[in-house]
Formats: structure tokens, sequence, C-alpha cells
């Protein structure tokens, strides 16, 4: 039975009522944004690699596929956001309302509380958000956290203790970065390591549109930096983290099989996005949403209206970007082919479990799906919120 998000209410909805800006995740009659209509078609997204070289070309995915859900891996998780694999396989989950975060095991569904991060004020769209797991977990046990305080949000590592007891686990938070801009909405909030071993992050610009462009501002950007916090050489501009700009509210980052890097972002009133990713591009916020083709502005890859996607993580399964969407209550499924996608994208579980907010590769075809009927924004019934496994193609 499909289930229709919620109405927000407090300080988030006065705020946008104030601003005349609508949810990005979509609330209830009051802030429908415009009819359903189809994806749009695709186009290129014309610019270079991050590496500065041509991608080799790669065999497009086909235009239609599948999924099939194997299984709901665990029930029972309050507000969950983001999610990392440990080397063994097992699940990291964090509560966004809770500031926990849980273990979770991968064949039973085991849930084991690890810890709680001492700082986190859950508001609105902010709280305990993205999880990342250090590429380095085996020999330094890190676990990277990105989230909302009173005063910004940040990202900061934990030594993950297994030897302590459950809820013991996670050591004091060490800040790598402090002074994200923050907002009672648009936190951003998704973090992950890169194939280059570089820590990415999407932010959000916290409903002051202005900060999107703001070469000076972290806020409505993506993010790159080492695992310490600092500046990669080879960013656009020496001694910046800014990667790329002009963003509403990235919550999608995944790369593809040629490590080129894709995101997910909310759009206002029209247009949601799927954008490839190039390093010192502007992606038009606010001058541009969707498919605007305003010069010195990079068009998105795909486009979706906002009642049908609202989309938080990405995934890179199968030769397709998989996106949960939230206020659309349905996965969706973009074949690519080289720079651009090679069919219509496809909506999948459309209703089905209601909100989805993050999906992550699970090996081979597999991939795991968490829900979010539980962010104040749903319908929660009995057993919500779950992760399910599903098998794509």
């Amino acid at each position: 039975m499909k289930r229709s998000a919620g109405t927000a209410v407090g300080a988030a909805a006065a705020l946008l009522l104030a601003t005349g800006c609508s949810s990005d995740e979509g609330v209830g009659p009051a802030f429908e944004r415009g009819p359903s209509s189809s994806a749009a078609s695709a186009s290129a997204s014309a610019s270079r690699e991050a590496s500065g070289e041509a991608a080799p070309s790669a065999s497009p995915a086909p235009a239609k596929g599948s999924v099939k859900v194997v299984s709901t891996l665990t029930e029972g998780l309050a507000s969950p956001w983001g999610l990392a694999a440990l080397p063994d396989g097992d699940l990291l989950v964090s509560s966004r309302d809770e500031g926990t975060i849980t273990r979770v095991d991968a064949e039973t569904g085991r849930k084991t509380p690890i810890g709680s991060v001492p700082g986190v004020a859950p508001a609105g769209e902010g709280g305990l958000l993205g999880i990342a797991v250090s590429p380095t977990y085996a020999s330094d046990q890190l676990v990277y956290a990105y989230f909302t305080t009173a005063g910004d949000n940040r990202i900061a590592r934990m030594f993950h203790d297994t030897k302590k007891p459950a809820g013991q686990q996670l050591g004091a938070p060490d800040t790598v970065l402090r002074g994200i801009p923050k907002g009672t909405v648009h936190n951003g909030g998704r973090i992950a390591f890169g194939p280059d071993k570089m820590l990415y992050a999407g932010t959000g610009e916290t409903g002051d549109t202005g900060l999107a462009q703001d070469k000076e501002s972290l806020a409505g950007k993506i993010l790159r930096m080492t695992p310490d916090g600092e500046p990669v050489h080879g960013n656009p501009e020496a001694d910046s983290l800014v990667y790329s700009l002009g963003h509403r509210n990235v919550q999608g980052l995944a790369w593809d099989s040629e490590k080129r890097l894709w995101a997910a972002e909310f759009g206002q009133k029209t247009w949601d996005e799927l954008n490839l990713v190039e390093p010192g591009e502007n992606y038009g916020w606010p001058v541009a949403e969707g498919k605007a083709g305003k010069p010195g502005y990079v068009d998105p890859v795909e486009q979706w209206r906002t009642d049908e996607a609202s989309p938080s993580g990405i995934a890179y399964v199968a030769g397709s970007v998989w996106m949960a969407g939230l206020r659309g209550e349905r996965l969706w499924r973009i074949p690519l082919a080289g720079r651009e996608s090679s069919a219509e994208p496809q909506a999948f579980l459309k209703g089905d479990h209601g909100r989805l907010r993050t999906v992550l590769a699970a090996g081979g075809d597999r991939m795991w799906l968490v829900t979010s009927e539980t962010d104040t924004r749903g319908t929660p019934g009995p057993g919500d919120d779950r992760i399910l496994l599903l098998e794509v193609s």
C-alpha cells in the first residue's frame, strides 16, 4: 500500500513559509510543487574528467532493468540516514535524530549499538547524517561522521573499538572539518571516500541561496579533502576544499566504473537533478535549476519533477546509477553510457516502502536500501524503518 508523506511542523515549516521555498523532502499538501511528469530525456554533460584525461568508452547499460527485494535485513530503525559497510560486510547505520550509530550484522540483521556521537544537535533536516568508513579501517579502525551541532555542520572521525561493550565502542570525536554553515533545512550531509581515497562531502546552502555561489563559503558545495580534512593537491583552487559549487542540497554521492563522480541534488519547486561532477564546475543554483541551458553553468544529466524524486542517496550498481527518492517514494534507475544516460530512467518500488533515504552497493548485482518513514515526514507503520537487500540489473 502506498504511504504518502506527512506534514512537517515547527521551525522548519515556518522557515520554509517565510522564504517561499518548498522543503527538499516534500512535506504534504501545503507544499505541493506542481503536477507529476516523467523524467526528462538524457543529455550529455560536457566537461572534463576529474583527472584531466578523457574517460574510456563503456558499454551502455541495458535500456530496461529489474529490481527484486531479496530480503528485509533488519527493522525498527529510528530516523536512519547514513549507511556504510565494514570490511567484513557488516553495516553501520546512523540515526539522524538520536545521534547514534548502530552495527547491523549483514547475515542475521542483529543490531548492536556502538555508541553516540557527542555534540549532535538534531533539528529540522539536521542531526547525525552521513557516515563513512576509513579506506584504511583494517589498520586504523576509524569511522567518519557528518553532523549538525548547535553552531555548524562538521565532520569528525572516531576510533571504533570493537573490544569494548556495546554502546561504548566509539572514541571521542576528532574533528577534521568544522564551520560548514548549518540551517533548519539544506544541511547536505553525505560523505564518502572516493577511488582516490580522498574524502568528499555534499553540503547544502542552508536556505541562504547566495552561499551556493560564494566560493569562500563551504555551503552549497561538494568538498574534497584528505582524511585529515586538508585541501587536496589538484583541487580547483589551492588551499580550498571546494571541488564544485552552485549546489542547492547534495545528499547523494557515488562513483561509476570509470571513477567519475555523480551527485544527486534537491531542486526547489521544479527540477531535482542528477549531475556528473567535474572539478571547478558551477552547477547553477540559484541562477539555474534543472536543464536551463545558461552559459557558464553545467546542466544536469537527468532531471525530475520534485514530487517524483526529492533524491537523497545514490549508488552505482550493474552499470546504472540508482537513486533513492524521499517524496517520490521510489527507486530510480539511470542507465549509463559514457558521460550520459543511455535510456529513459526507470522507477521501481513506487510507494511499496514509503520514503527511501539511502542506497549502498552490496557487491555484484546487489544493493542495500534504507527506508525513511520515521524522519517526522513519513507515515511510519509497524517495523519502520528498514534495511532491504535488493537484487538489481
